[in-house]
């Protein structure tokens, strides 16, 4: 956990920062300034507007007596691509604007589903044999 979270809190924005040094050395720096800034405006507005949609849905589902389940992670990851959006760098961006766009936001919630089942399963498995060791 400790690497992924070193992975995370450092290389990630050591790669950021190396990919808009370059882009600034090809398209200038007030052209790499300008293109985080829109690229920030631009996911806010679109993280906003997929957040409000996934809301509705979410309010009518439970208005109706169902589950929103599959809206909740929805809404998880929108906030996610939201905050990558706003963060400066293109490569947070390129993840940010996959996570707002439905055919890959649903792509990601299946992996997330999988990993989690996985994840559940073994842990489950684990207890139950425990749970019979005890005995």
């Amino acid at each position: 956990m400790f690497a992924k979270l070193l992975i995370l809190f450092v290389a990630v924005p050591l790669i950021e920062l190396a990919v808009l040094i370059d882009i600034g050395k090809i398209i200038g720096t007030f052209s790499t300034l300008v293109l985080i800034i829109l690229t920030g405006i631009i996911g806010a507005y679109l993280a906003r507007l997929e957040g409000f949609r996934v809301l509705f849905t979410i309010r009518h589902k439970m208005s109706v007596g169902q589950l929103p389940a599959v809206e909740l992670v929805d809404g998880l990851i929108i906030l996610i691509a939201g905050v990558l959006l706003i963060t400066p760098g293109i490569i947070t961006d390129c993840f940010g604007f996959l996570m707002l766009f439905r055919p890959s936001r649903a792509r990601l919630r299946m992996w997330l589903k999988e990993k989690f089942s996985a994840h559940v399963n073994i842990h489950h498995n684990t207890a139950r044999q425990n749970d019979w060791n005890s005995d």
